[in-house]
């Protein structure tokens, strides 16, 4: 049962959206996924509560409470846990890696915002975890600004994931209905996007991708 950390010192970098596409692909690819909302805001949690009892299911938890979240959530038969975290909180940063399998950090493919990084590369070094920088909300069509970016993310000690989740009007249009953007527009290139690094998250934490499950529903 992997742990993904979606963790961001900066805010609008797209945290919450990677946090629930990755767990609605889990979803529709036949795991039980579920998000723990650590952010006070609670956007995740107020996405679900839209969608009624449509999976994936949201709960939220205070940073200390974490570990015995999952750990019921565990053995209640959560296959994929996602958890999205606040920006600019420490405590909530540093539960989720201590907890997390792999740790995922968005951010946009700018020097401003890379320069945000910093704070987390360290914390994910200190506790020695596997960790990727996930190019969020920027162009699709701009492959020089990501070749940049990627250098610049080599110089703080991190690497870059090989997939992104470019600034696509789907995701937009699906939060404002409660829904994904593979929901929306399933033959969509954002949905190709989350696809892609779905497949790729599981590689990294050695999860098949897709269950017979789903195959035979």
């Amino acid at each position: 049962m992997p742990t993904i950390a979606i963790i961001s010192q900066k805010g609008g970098a797209g945290k919450t959206t990677l946090a629930l596409h990755l767990a609605a692909a889990a979803e529709d690819s036949g795991h039980t996924a579920l998000v723990i909302d650590l952010d006070p805001q609670a956007t995740a949690s107020q996405w679900a509560a839209w969608r009624q009892d449509v999976p994936p299911v949201v709960i939220d938890s205070a940073p200390p409470r974490l570990a015995a979240k999952i750990e019921q959530a565990t053995a209640q038969g959560a296959e994929f846990i996602v958890i999205d975290t606040p920006p600019h909180a420490d405590s909530a940063a540093s539960a989720a890696v201590e907890a997390a399998d792999l740790v995922l950090i968005p951010c946009r493919p700018s020097a401003f915002d890379l320069a945000a990084i910093k704070t987390t590369a360290s914390l994910v070094k200190m506790r020695g975890k596997p960790a990727f920088v996930i190019f969020t909300a920027g162009s699709p069509t701009a492959p020089r600004m990501y070749e940049e970016a990627t250098q610049l993310v080599q110089d703080y000690g991190l690497d870059a994931c090989p997939h992104r989740v470019a600034d696509r009007a789907a995701f937009r249009h699906a939060a404002a209905e409660g829904k994904t953007a593979m929901e929306i527009e399933p033959d969509g290139k954002a949905a190709d996007e989350v696809r892609q690094l779905y497949k790729w998250t599981c590689e990294h934490v050695n999860m098949q991708a897709s269950t017979k499950r789903r195959a035979s529903a």
